[in-house]
C-alpha cells in the first residue's frame, strides 16, 4: 500500500495567496449589502459608549497617503472598542467651505463668478464639494474603514450650519465676539484675512535696510538734527510709518560719526558699527529710553511727524533697539500707537496694492514697491545701508504666497477673556504623545484674539445685522431666528433674502428708527466651521455625546482643529470637547523626504490598494511609530507584504489541520490537554494581554511585532513544526492529536480576533473557513480577555526553562548540519547531559521530548564523551543508526520488525494496522 495515503495530511480550501486587490472590493460590497456596520452597532447597543470624533478632511481632491494613515488609525480604534465591551459608532465628516473650492471652480471648472449672483456661485460650490466628497468617500471605504458612510456630517448642511450659528451666538452673548480695527494676517493672494492656524512659514528673500529719522523736537533730551536709526525687512511699510518705539528701560547712545549724531541702543553700538562700517564712532551721550518719550522726528520723505513712543515689545535681539512703527501693519505697532492716540494707517488695499494714502506709490503691489521706496530713501539721504536676507516669513497655507499684516475692520473672538479656562482644560486632557500638551499650551498661552471673519463668498455668513447708525446687532432673538432659518432653508438665503426677511417678524431696534437694516457680508473662518462640530455632531447626533473620548489628527492640527474646537467648546460649555488627543506625524518617502510630485516620490493610497491590497497598507500603518513622522516606499511595503505572508501562511496551516476538527465534539477538555498544548495556550494568553494593553494605549507597532513574532517564532518555528509528527502520523481521533487541534483552534480564533481591527478583509475571509463558528463575521464577536489555564500554575517555569534548553539543542543541530554530520534534524540522535538538577528534572518529566526537538531520538544521560558544551546542557549529535520510516520519516531501529509493513517503524505499523488495513 501507499503509506502516504494513511497520513492525515492537512487539507484546506483557504487560498495561500490573498489576492487582496481583487477580493477586497467584493468583500467591501458584501459588508455594505449585509449592512455590517449597522449590525455591529445593533450588537453593541446598550454598552458604554466610546466616541471617536472624526476631524473633517477637506472635500477637494483625491486622498493622499496622510489621509490613509489618519483614517486607518481611527478605524483601528473604533473596531477594537466595538470588540471589547463598548458601543463605538463612527461618523465620518467633511469640511466643505473655503477658498480652495472657490479657486477650483474658477480655474478648473472655468466658472465665471462675476457673471452670476453670489447665491448661484455658492450653489456651484456646494455641488462641487459634494462631488469631491463622494469621490473621497469611495476611496476611504476602499481602505476598509468602517463607519456610517451613508450619514456623514458635512459642514455645508442645514443642520450643521444652524448649530454653528448657535455657537457663534452663545459666544457673542458672553461678550467674546467683537468687531474692531486691528492688524491681522492678510493674504493679498486670497484677498482675505487669515487666522494664525492658516499661516505657515517658508523662506523668503527680503531687502534689509537701515534708515535714519531726523529729530525735529528733542524735548530737551536730544538736539534737532540728531538721527534715530531703524532697521526693517519690509521697506514697503515705510509709507505707513507714524513713529519709532524705544524700550523705556534700555540705555540708548548718541554716536558721533561722519559729522552726524545717530541714536541706537547702547547694547547694539558694536553690531551697528560693524553693519554700517563706521570708522572711529564716538559715544557722546547716553540716556534711558523713557527720557525720549514723545520726542518728535520727521518722516524720511513725507511732511509729517514720526513720534518716539515707549513699548515693552522692543528688544536688542536684532536691529538697532529703535523700532520702526507702522500701526497699520503690525500688532505691537498697533497697540503702542493706540496708547499714544495714533490711528492705524494702512495704505494698502485688499489686493496688496498701494492706495492714494501712499503718495508717489499709488497702484504699486506692495512687494514691487520695495525698490522704489528704497530708491526714494536713498534720494533723500535717509538710507544708510541696503542688503538682502533670506528669512522665515508667514505665507498663506492655501496659496503658498506671502502674507502681510494689515489693519482692517474684522470680527474677532476674544480668546484672552477665557484663556485661563482653556489652559486648565489642556492640563486635564490626556495627550498622545505627551508633548502635545506643551505644544497646545504654548499656542494658547500667548493668544489674544482670533480673527474669525473672512472676505470670501463660500462659507457660513457671520449672522450680524447693522442698524441705520451702523451699530452691529447680535441678540438672542436674532441669532435664534437666523439659526432656525438656516436649519430650514440653508445659509444661501443670507445672500438671497433682504435683511428684513431674515429678521424675526416685526423686529425693531433703537438703532434703526426707520426699520431699515443691512447684513454683514463677511463669512466665518473655516476653522470656526469645523471647530463647531462638537455642537453640531457630538450634541446633535443621538448616538454621540460631548465630550468625545478621542480626537485623532495630524500634528498640524494643534494649531488647527484641536485648537479651534477647544476654543469654541470652552467658550460655550466651559469644558474641552475631548478627553484624549492623539496626533500622528507626516508621511515621508523611504529616504525621509517630504513627498512631492516634482521628486516623483508620491505614494497614492488607491494605487497601493490596487497593487497590494488595503490590508497591506493597513498592516503598514500598524507597523510604524505613527506619533512621529513615518516612512513609506515600495521596499518598505515589500517587507510588510512578507510579514503579511508569514501571518497568512501560519493561519492557513492551522486551518488546514483543523479540516477534520469539530470543536463541539472533538475538543479535548483543557484539564486533559497535553501539557505542551496548555503551555502554548498559556503563551497565547500573554499575547492577548500584551496586545490588548497596547490597543488601550493606542500603540500599534508593538501589536504588529508581537503578533508577527508569535506567528514566526512560537508557532511556525516550534508548535506548528513539531506537531506535524502527531497531526499527520497518529490516528484521526488520537487524544494527543485532538489536544493539539484544540490548542490550534483557540490560537486561531484568538489570533483572528486580535488582528481584525488591523486587517479586517483577511480575518473576515479566514472566519468563513473556521469550523464551528456561528457568527457571520468575526466583526460581530469580542476579543477574548486573557485567562488562567487549567492546571498550569506550576508548569510555566518548567516549560519556559525547556525553551531555553531547546535553544541549546537548535544550536547543536545547526552546527552538526554545517559539519555534514546530519542533513535534516530527523536524521539525528542526540545525547543530552544536563548541567544542573533543574534541567535534568525538566527533560526527564517531558514525555516524547524527541518530538519537541524534531529529532529521531533524544537520550538524557549522566555524561557523554562526545558532547559539546552549551549553556544548560552538553550535547552530542550523531546520525541515527536506524533506518528511515517511509511514513513518519523518523530514523528508527524498529523499521523492518513488522513483517506486514517492513518499511515502517513499529509505531507507524501499529497505527496502519489498527486504522487503515482492510
Amino acid at each position: 500500500m501507499e503509506y502516504k495515503d494513511t497520513l492525515l495530511m492537512p487539507k484546506t480550501e483557504f487560498p495561500m495567496r490573498g489576492n487582496l486587490p481583487n477580493k477586497e472590493p467584493e468583500r467591501q460590497k458584501a459588508w455594505d449589502d449585509k449592512k455590517l456596520y449597522e449590525k455591529v452597532q445593533k450588537r453593541t447597543e446598550g454598552r458604554p459608549s466610546f466616541i471617536l470624533h472624526d476631524g473633517p478632511p477637506y472635500a477637494n481632491g483625491d486622498l493622499h497617503i496622510g489621509h490613509a494613515l489618519n483614517k486607518i488609525l481611527k478605524d483601528f480604534i473604533t473596531r477594537y472598542k466595538s470588540m471589547t465591551g463598548y458601543h463605538a459608532p463612527y461618523v465620518p465628516g467633511w469640511d466643505t467651505h473655503g477658498l480652495p473650492i472657490e479657486t477650483a471652480l474658477t480655474k478648473k471648472k472655468k466658472i465665471k463668478r462675476k457673471e452670476m449672483s453670489i447665491a448661484d456661485f455658492r450653489q456651484k460650490c456646494a455641488e462641487y464639494a459634494m462631488g469631491q466628497l463622494d469621490n473621497q468617500r469611495t476611496q476611504f471605504k476602499q481602505l476598509g474603514v468602517r463607519g456610517d458612510w451613508d450619514n456623514p456630517y458635512i459642514t455645508l448642511t442645514k443642520d450643521y450650519e444652524a448649530a454653528q450659528i448657535r455657537v457663534f451666538g452663545d459666544m457673542a452673548k458672553k461678550g467674546y465676539i467683537y468687531k474692531g480695527l486691528k492688524p491681522v494676517y492678510w493674504s493679498p493672494s486670497s484677498e482675505s484675512a487669515l487666522a494664525e492656524a492658516e499661516i505657515e512659514y517658508h523662506d523668503k528673500r527680503s531687502p534689509s535696510i537701515y534708515v535714519s529719522f531726523d529729530v525735529t523736537d528733542g524735548k530737551g533730551v536730544l538736539d534737532a538734527g540728531d538721527k534715530f536709526i531703524i532697521w526693517t525687512t519690509t521697506p514697503w511699510t515705510i509709507p505707513a510709518n507714524l513713529g519709532i518705539s524705544l524700550h523705556p528701560d534700555l540705555e540708548y547712545s548718541v554716536v558721533a560719526v561722519n559729522n552726524e549724531k545717530y541714536i541706537i541702543a547702547s547694547d547694539l553700538v558694536e553690531t551697528v558699527t560693524e553693519e554700517l562700517e563706521w570708522e572711529n564712532p564716538e559715544v557722546v551721550k547716553t540716556f534711558k529710553g523713557e527720557k525720549a518719550d514723545k520726542v518728535v522726528t520727521k518722516h524720511p520723505f513725507y511732511e509729517r511727524d514720526s513720534l518716539i513712543m515707549l513699548g515693552d515689545h522692543v528688544t536688542t535681539d536684532a536691529g538697532t533697539g529703535c523700532v520702526h512703527t507702522a500701526p497699520g501693519h503690525g500688532e505691537d505697532d498697533f497697540y503702542v500707537s493706540r496708547s499714544y492716540g495714533l490711528d492705524a494707517l494702512s495704505p494698502v488695499d485688499d489686493k496688496g496694492v498701494f492706495t492714494n494714502e501712499a503718495p508717489g506709490f499709488e497702484g504699486l503691489f506692495y512687494d514691487q514697491a520695495n525698490k522704489p521706496i528704497t530708491e526714494r530713501l536713498e534720494e533723500v539721504g535717509a538710507l544708510l545701508k541696503l542688503t538682502f536676507i533670506t528669512h522665515s516669513y508667514p505665507h498663506d497655507w492655501r496659496t503658498k504666497k506671502p502674507t502681510i499684516f494689515r489693519a482692517t475692520s474684522q470680527w474677532f473672538a476674544s480668546i484672552k477673556d477665557f484663556r485661563q479656562n482653556i489652559l486648565d482644560e489642556i492640563n486635564r486632557i490626556n495627550w498622545y504623545p505627551s508633548w502635545g500638551e506643551t505644544r497646545l499650551h504654548n499656542m494658547v498661552r500667548d493668544r489674544e484674539d482670533w480673527c474669525i471673519s473672512r472676505q470670501r463668498t463660500w462659507g457660513v455668513p457671520i449672522p450680524v445685522f447693522y442698524g441705520e447708525d451702523n451699530t452691529p446687532i447680535i441678540t438672542d432673538e436674532t441669532i435664534e431666528h437666523v439659526s432656525q432659518v438656516f436649519a430650514e432653508h440653508g445659509s444661501n438665503v443670507w445672500f438671497e433674502w433682504e435683511a428684513k426677511d431674515l429678521l424675526p417678524k416685526g423686529y425693531t431696534s433703537e438703532h434703526s428708527p426707520n426699520g431699515k437694516f443691512t447684513k454683514e457680508t463677511d463669512i466665518m473662518d473655516v476653522w470656526f466651521d469645523s471647530g463647531s462640530s462638537h455642537e453640531a455632531v457630538l450634541v446633535g447626533r443621538e448616538d454621540h455625546r460631548r465630550p468625545a473620548d478621542v480626537y485623532l489628527e495630524g500634528s498640524d492640527q494643534y494649531r488647527g482643529w484641536f485648537n479651534s474646537s477647544l476654543s469654541t467648546s470652552v467658550a460655550v460649555t466651559g469644558k474641552a470637547p475631548y478627553e484624549n488627543i492623539i496626533s500622528h506625524g507626516f508621511v515621508l518617502d523611504g529616504n525621509g523626504r517630504k513627498m512631492s510630485k516634482s521628486l516623483g516620490n508620491v505614494m497614492v493610497p488607491s494605487k497601493v490598494q490596487k497593487q497590494l491590497g488595503a490590508d497591506i497598507l493597513r498592516l503598514w500603518v500598524s507597523s510604524v511609530d505613527y506619533q512621529a513622522d513615518v516612512r513609506i516606499s515600495q521596499e518598505i511595503l515589500k517587507q510588510i507584504s512578507e510579514a503579511y505572508r508569514k501571518i497568512r501562511n501560519t493561519i492557513r496551516f492551522m486551518l488546514a489541520n483543523l479540516s477534520d476538527f469539530d470543536p463541539a465534539k472533538d475538543a479535548v477538555p483543557e484539564s486533559e490537554m497535553e501539557e505542551v498544548d496548555r503551555y502554548m495556550v498559556h503563551r497565547l494568553q500573554n499575547l492577548v494581554s500584551n496586545v490588548r494593553a497596547n490597543y488601550e494605549k493606542f500603540e500599534y507597532s508593538p501589536i504588529f511585532s508581537q503578533i508577527h513574532n508569535f506567528c514566526a517564532v512560537d508557532l511556525s518555528s516550534f508548535y506548528l513544526d513539531f506537531a506535524k509528527d502527531v497531526l499527520y502520523i497518529e490516528a484521526q481521533d488520537n487524544k494527543r492529536r485532538r489536544s493539539i487541534q484544540t490548542g490550534y483552534y483557540e490560537i486561531l480564533t484568538t489570533l483572528v480576533k486580535l488582528l481584525t481591527p488591523i486587517i479586517p478583509h483577511t480575518t473576515d475571509e479566514v472566519w468563513e473557513y473556521i469550523p464551528g463558528v456561528e457568527e457571520e463575521s468575526v466583526q460581530l464577536t469580542d476579543i477574548p480577555e486573557p485567562r488562567k489555564i487549567t492546571d498550569f500554575e506550576n508548569s510555566q517555569d518548567k516549560w519556559d526553562h525547556f525553551m531555553k534548553v531547546r535553544d541549546d539543542v537548535l544550536k547543536a543541530l545547526e552546527e552538526a548540519r554545517n559539519e555534514k554530520t546530519i542533513g535534516k534534524s530527523l536524521e539525528a540522535r542526540i545525547t543530552l547531559v544536563p548541567k544542573d538538577p533543574k534541567t535534568k528534572e525538566v527533560l526527564e518529566e517531558i514525555s516524547n521530548v524527541h518530538q519537541l526537538f524534531i529529532v529521531s531520538e533524544a537520550v538524557v544521560a549522566e555524561k557523554s564523551a562526545d558532547a559539546s558544551e552549551y549553556r544548560y546542557v552538553d550535547i552530542a549529535v550523531e546520525k541515527h543508526p536506524g533506518e528511515k520510516c517511509e511514513r513518519c520519516w523518523t530514523a528508527s531501529e524498529t523499521v523492518g520488525e513488522d513483517k506486514d509493513h517492513p518499511e515502517l517503524c513499529t509505531r507507524c505499523a501499529d497505527i496502519v494496522k489498527e486504522h487503515y488495513s482492510a
